[in-house]
């Protein structure tokens, strides 16, 4: 079940953060939106990349940020069906964030030895 979300972002000075972060919370959200910077990806592309999220999960994550209006699900109609997502403009907006995040997480967070 979607948690309800703010609509009015002026009722404290961090309002707007909780805002921000409700957009790309959860613990897909910030990869698949990282992935997609690349450019366009279909479904199966990117549950390469994410190997260890579940069809389900990455089904429900993708349909949140497209709610938000961050990521544009494009349906071809052919047979078998293809399904394409993108970032939209305002998705795209989210780079500099990501990559702040990215760089922060190479800097202070340890690597594990099968990364290296």
């Amino acid at each position: 079940m979607p948690r309800i979300k703010h609509s009015n972002f002026d009722c404290s000075p961090g309002c707007p953060v909780e805002g921000a972060l409700s957009l790309i919370d959860g613990k897909w959200k910030g990869v698949i939106l990282y992935h997609l910077l690349e450019g366009t990806l279909r479904f199966n592309e990117i549950r390469r990349k994410l190997p260890n999220v579940t069809q389900r999960m990455l089904t429900l994550q993708l349909r949140e940020l497209e709610a938000d209006g961050l990521v544009l699900r494009k349906v071809f109609a052919q047979v078998p069906p293809r399904v394409e997502y993108s970032l939209t403009e305002r998705g795209r907006s989210l780079a500099p964030v990501i990559a702040a995040l990215k760089a922060w997480g190479d800097a202070n967070l340890p690597r594990s030895a099968e990364a290296a």
